[in-house]
């Protein structure tokens, strides 16, 4: 059992012949992953990496891919979700950074009411060791087992994954939510999938500062998850009030802070770790 997707995932990737395209789609073929065609309007019947690309998405389904990589400016990028999401693919994962909070809204919204998946935007994607990847995170950190990591940043991300693999732990899926002030997938949803999931037996969740996202979590997490949690929460030093590179990274008013979600994980019983490389003693503590 896999969370979200598994090596049966057939991908299309809608930038395929920019830079980040190209790069990233061929280090997921490398990876495993199924991408089976590319879309870059006026470069139809290219190829990249031997993968076919066309004009249109609508073209694409040809292949029958039930996800897709963005990787387009963020002025296209609602037009190239909804021209997904309108051709029935279910999965979309956005790369892209500083998409309009307003088109990021329209996007999530449709998504939400039509029973769509949106990753993103901004955020690394979503990999499962062994089966497949869908995003830009690097190959060689991962290696097959049951610890389940989301996380709101995309290189700390790298870093506790690559940790949790030194120490000897494995990952049974790793999500990258997304730094943008409006993102698709949210903690609670990842919990509650992490929490059926058959190959997960414990969870990392890795947060930062703004919003309440992880204020939320810990409320799910003591009514609904049965697994062993530990999280770490990013920008304990930094300032209120001020933006600190990711959009969803600002306190206001006193909510948001460092201190206000570490309260909040540990009266849910999960142990939050003071450094990234600490989180694999953090869960030895809790899962062995």
């Amino acid at each position: 059992m896999s969370v979200i997707v598994d090596e049966n995932t057939k991908i299309v990737v809608q930038g395929i012949t920019g830079h980040q395209g190209s790069f990233h789609s061929g280090e997921m073929i490398k990876f495993g992953a199924k991408v089976v065609a590319g879309v870059t309007p006026g470069k139809g019947g290219t190829t990249v990496h031997n993968v076919p690309v066309y004009d249109t998405v609508e073209e694409a389904m040809v292949h029958e891919p039930n996800a897709t990589m963005i990787s387009v400016p963020a002025r296209f990028v609602k037009d190239a979700a909804f021209e997904a999401m309108y051709n029935g693919i279910h999965i979309v994962y956005i790369l892209t950074e500083k998409v309009p909070v307003h088109d990021a809204l329209e996007i999530v919204t449709y998504a939400r009411n039509h029973g769509h998946i949106i990753i993103g935007p901004n955020g690394p994607g979503i990999t499962v060791p062994g089966k497949t990847k869908i995003g830009i995170m690097p190959n060689h950190i991962f290696r097959e087992g049951k610890v389940a990591v989301a996380s709101r940043s995309g290189t700390l991300t790298y870093e506790i994954v690559n940790a949790l693999t030194q120490s000897g732990y494995g990952e049974s899926v790793v999500i990258g939510l997304g730094g943008d002030r409006i993102t698709g997938l949210n903690f609670v949803d990842v919990l509650e999938l992490f929490e059926k999931d058959e190959d997960t037996e414990a969870i990392v969740l890795v947060g930062e500062i703004g919003g309440t996202a992880e204020e939320e979590a810990a409320d799910y997490i003591k009514k609904n998850v049965s697994k062993p949690v530990v999280a770490y929460i990013a920008g304990r030093s930094a300032p209120p009030g001020k933006r600190m590179g990711h959009a969803g990274a600002i306190i206001t008013r006193g909510k948001g802070t460092a201190d206000s979600k570490i309260k909040a994980f540990n009266e849910a019983g999960v142990p939050v770790a003071e450094f990234p490389w600490d989180i694999p003693q953090t869960l030895k503590k809790v899962y062995k």
